[in-house]
């Protein structure tokens, strides 16, 4: 019988030592977790405030695409002419026509009482002048195709450089099938507001 109270001894021992351990457990999550919510809140805080446009058009090339849009305006007969349509590149350039599409302003699809409102102004990049006329014989059908589409878009669907892609293809596709056979190669956003 007098075992037993050696062991109860040893047993009694043991827990003195296994609280030790969490204090740096929590520090260490505090060590990855507290620096990466400022990254991403940063990271946020940059893409609303637009300090993230310059790098997300270089992402996706946009900048590339307005810089010889202008310069060919340049080189070329001057002031666009009152239809909309850019004039053409100078010959030798790109070879590529730009024609502006009218302002559009739609509501976009929330949830609750409270409506967010799209602004974009669109320009087609077109293979040659001669799709211009095609362009303008169809204009009513591409601004539709577009509305119906951008008005069943939610926020999420325009947030980052992802959600900028998947619309400029939408909208490619769209109005290629509307302007058949002529060929629109690209989709250039001028300017999107979301509010």
């Amino acid at each position: 019988m007098a075992q037993e109270p050696e062991e109860d001894f040893e047993g009694d021992a043991e827990p003195e030592f296994e609280g030790g351990g969490g204090g740096g457990k929590k520090k260490l999550l505090l060590m990855i977790v507290v620096p990466l919510v400022l990254v991403i809140g940063g990271a946020a805080a940059a893409y609303f405030s637009g300090l993230a446009d310059p790098l997300i058009a270089m992402i996706t090339g946009e900048k590339a695409e307005e810089q010889a849009a202008e310069g060919a305006a340049a080189d070329g007969e001057g002031a666009p002419p009152a239809d909309g349509a850019a004039p053409a590149a100078a010959p030798g350039a790109t070879g590529a026509v730009f024609y502006d599409l009218p302002e559009m302003l739609v509501n976009l699809n929330t949830p609750g009482r409270k409506k967010n409102f799209l602004k974009i102004r669109v320009t087609l990049e077109l293979s040659s002048e001669a799709d211009i006329a095609r362009i303008e014989t169809v204009l009513a059908r591409i601004i539709d195709n577009f509305q119906v589409y951008l008005r069943e878009l939610r926020l999420e669907d325009l947030q980052g450089a992802a959600g900028m892609y998947r619309l400029r293809e939408e909208l490619l596709g769209r109005v290629n099938a509307a302007v058949r056979p002529a060929q629109v190669k690209d989709v250039l956003f001028k300017e999107m507001i979301v509010q």
